[in-house]
């Protein structure tokens, strides 16, 4: 009996000697936590395993096959792939000289870890420079950046309102080339926005094809989202349009019914985009979580015609009577759409009308709105930002449901979607609303994300992806900012990973700037 017992002993030491030695080191370990993959499926009890800038594991009992470092204990937390936005401005914050602010806070305390940049058009065609000037100063943030189509128009066109000759079509097509070339995930435009404006559908047609033979994709802030030119309906058709004869996937940025005229119009919208993916069409969206808009101020009631030629041409005609009556008439029909001057919200900083309704400063000037508007445009500003109550509840949930539909902030300054509009989405729209699941949140938020716009291991935690991972408290994820105080951080995030570094431990920013320039790969023998 005494030989068995050594005997047996003997075994149980070897076996956990072997154990021990066949267990692989790691950088961290999230147990116990309640995992969503970013998949569709359910979510389950498991524990995820970091090694280096990887995912190693997903499943039970980690610590039986690794030694971590840093063992963090996950119960009752969610833990899901890090955020992926879908329309970000996130410029102030990763262009500024200051590496806290580069650090990228807004996003990182909602759990944000990439976000798609050069939106709305405005992205630069010379995404090797921009690229570089990341690597070397550092970025909180990963991001995946467009070509944007207003830089190439005012880099062959100005800002005049003319169709491009042969020659100039030529210059235009070249410059998207080089920006997918680059590692552009495709063309963005803003055909709201003057000098885009002034493109007719061609001439965005045959741009878009230079990032159609690249892989990549079309994004757009599109030209009409309400009544303003040629209505949401025939906005939308153009999107068609463009995606058909450029033969290239479709993505619609910050999908929305904007103004008093197209209010709970989206099922209209949603069968239109519905008939056109049954035809065999890709067309997706993404959407903020917010009623009011945000742009500035010349966009949302100056007609296009006065900005042809830029600011220089438009200060010229404020000071024609004939052409500053036409401009004040139109204007006061853009108000009337948005639903009036007590709709807008002043938002540009450090002005005497910020935090203003456009009433109340017009009200204290003593003059008509739209006077109001053209003072704050000539006072050298050039505008600056307003904030547009202009939607329903009724459509915002209407497209949320949509399957085609992801998260997105369009995150600009002094607007609280910069700061809250993930933990937005998730306390009103799953919590309180129930609208979407919580399951339904974290997959447009993160896996759906990716697949639309080709981000190569991302979106998932999946052995051998990168680890982008964000960890928060169910019952405490909480927007803090709001249209009064913008720029309150978001509340409930725990740990956030990007790449494999920890950028945020327990509710804390480490100001690790782990964050990358995500690069697209053109279609192979379409670049020099």
């Amino acid at each position: 009996m005494t030989k068995f017992l050594s005997l047996m002993a003997g075994v149980s030491l070897f076996a956990v000697s072997s154990a021990h030695a066949a267990s692989a080191p790691a950088d961290f370990i999230i147990t116990g936590g309640t995992v969503y993959t970013g998949a569709d499926q359910p979510p389950t009890t498991a524990d995820v395993v970091i090694v280096g800038d990887k995912i190693a594991y997903v499943g039970a009992n980690a610590a039986a096959r690794y030694t971590a470092k840093t063992t963090i204990n996950a119960a009752g937390k969610v833990v899901s792939p890090g955020f992926i936005d879908g329309h970000a401005h996130p410029n102030s914050f990763l262009n500024s000289p200051d590496a806290k602010q580069r650090a990228n806070y807004p996003w990182l305390y909602q759990g944000s870890t990439t976000l798609m940049i050069g939106v709305d058009g405005g992205g630069t065609y010379d995404i090797a420079d921009m690229a570089a000037q990341y690597g070397k100063d550092g970025i909180g943030s990963n991001v995946a950046p467009f070509v944007g189509f207003g830089p190439i128009r005012i880099a062959v066109l100005k800002n005049d309102n003319r169709e491009p000759t042969p020659a100039e079509l030529e210059q235009e097509k070249a410059l998207a080339k080089r920006g997918m070339c680059q590692g552009a995930w495709g063309l963005s435009t803003g055909l709201y926005y003057a000098p885009q404006t002034f493109a007719k559908t061609e001439e965005v047609i045959e741009v878009a094809k230079e990032a159609a033979k690249r892989g990549g994709i079309y994004d757009t802030h599109e030209r009409d989202e309400s009544t303003y030119t040629v209505g949401v309906m025939a906005s939308t058709a153009e999107v068609l349009r463009i995606g058909r004869e450029a033969q290239i996937p479709l993505h619609i940025g910050h999908i929305k019914m904007l103004g008093i005229e197209v209010a709970g119009k989206a099922p209209e919208v949603i069968a239109q985009i519905n008939a056109a993916r049954a035809q065999g069409m890709v067309i997706t969206a993404d959407q903020y979580p917010w009623t009011a808009s945000s742009t500035g101020i010349n966009a949302a009631f100056l007609p296009r015609w006065a900005e042809d030629g830029g600011r220089p041409a438009l200060l010229k005609r404020f000071e024609d009577p004939v052409q500053l009556e036409k401009i004040r008439t139109e204007g006061r029909e853009f108000m009337r759409k948005r639903g009036g001057a007590d709709k807008t919200l002043l938002i540009s900083q450090n002005q005497e009308w910020t935090g203003m309704r456009l009433n109340e400063i017009a009200d204290k000037w003593k003059v008509e709105p739209i006077d109001a508007v053209i003072r704050i445009i000539k006072s050298g500003t050039n505008g600056g930002s307003i904030a547009s109550f202009n939607m329903t509840e009724q459509d915002i949930a209407a497209f949320m449901k949509q399957p085609w539909v992801v998260t997105s902030s369009d995150g600009s300054d002094n607007h609280p979607r910069q700061y809250a509009s993930f933990a937005r989405k998730y306390e009103k729209y799953v919590t309180q609303d129930k609208v979407i699941t919580l399951a339904e949140f974290i997959r447009s938020s993160t896996g759906r994300p990716a697949d639309i716009y080709g981000l190569e291991k991302r979106g998932y935690l999946r052995e051998g992806y990168f680890a982008d991972v964000t960890v928060f408290d169910p019952k405490n994820y909480k927007q803090k900012a709001d249209y009064v105080k913008a720029k309150e951080l978001t509340e409930g995030v725990e740990q956030v990973f990007i790449n494999g570094k920890a950028a945020m431990r327990d509710g804390k920013p480490t100001d690790v700037l782990a964050g990358q320039v995500l690069l697209h790969k053109p279609t192979s023998g379409t670049c020099p």
